[in-house]
């Protein structure tokens, strides 16, 4: 790729810097407002039947999934903080390294989701108090609803497009309710899920031509040598 064709600094360091900033921001703009203003179980329509906010809290990993008892929410929030380590020190390369905006901005989305579920994990038992039958405080007086590294992430985003029955000759389900999107999640979930995706679809484009243009200067870097060896052998 010549230099010309190189996306600029801009592209490459400030816009990904800036993405994680907005995405983090709504994120945790979201959650605060969902929490001081719902209480858990609370739903309510923003689009017809098909988009609601209804507010939950998950102990686990995304959309809902959990580890069950105190030590798996330890292990899980701790995974979630060196796993975070790795995709800064990741990104942090990338921002160095690469002339793969696509993958930059795929990396970034990742990086923001999994930033504002672990502060919730981290820092919620502490900031909020219990939304049970009631409204969060946030800083309450006295203690909040968990210890650090045990909060729980909230979740509002509700999609049930459709709902009905499976029919009777469906593989194991057959006759059984459904919802479909079940799973309640937040803006961090779905930041990952795109930026998973994006990977996912484009790895081919992130991914194999680098290498083809790491193997390119290998060999121009052979041929260099072989012509300088030739020259001194003449």
């Amino acid at each position: 790729m010549s230099e010309g064709s190189r996306p600029g600094k801009f592209q490459l360091i400030y816009f990904p810097v800036i993405l994680i900033l907005l995405v983090l921001g709504a994120d945790q703009g979201l959650k605060f407002w969902v929490k001081t203003n719902m209480y858990i179980g609370q739903e309510f329509s923003i689009l017809g039947n098909w988009f609601r906010f209804h507010f939950t809290e998950n102990e686990g990993m995304a959309f809902g999934l959990t580890i069950g008892g105190d030590y798996g929410k330890l292990i899980l929030s701790s995974f979630r903080i060196v796993a975070l380590i790795g995709l800064v020190y990741y990104f942090v390369y990338l921002l160095r390294n690469t002339t793969r905006p696509g993958l930059v901005i795929a990396i970034s989305l990742i990086l923001s989701g999994a930033l504002g579920n672990i502060i919730d994990s981290t820092f919620y038992g502490l900031w909020f108090n219990s939304s049970y039958n009631q409204l969060a405080t946030f800083l309450p007086e006295g203690e909040g609803y968990a210890t650090l590294m045990h909060g729980r992430v909230v979740d509002m985003l509700y999609f049930p497009v459709f709902e009905g029955y499976f029919p009777e000759w469906f593989p194991a389900w057959g006759g059984e309710y459904f919802i479909f999107f079940r799973p309640v999640f937040n803006i961090a979930d779905a930041a990952i899920t795109v930026g998973v995706l994006m990977i996912i679809i484009f790895q081919q484009r992130y991914f194999a031509e680098e290498d083809d243009e790491d193997l390119s200067a290998e060999s121009d870097a052979d041929a260099y040598d072989q012509a300088a060896q030739e020259a001194a052998g003449a």
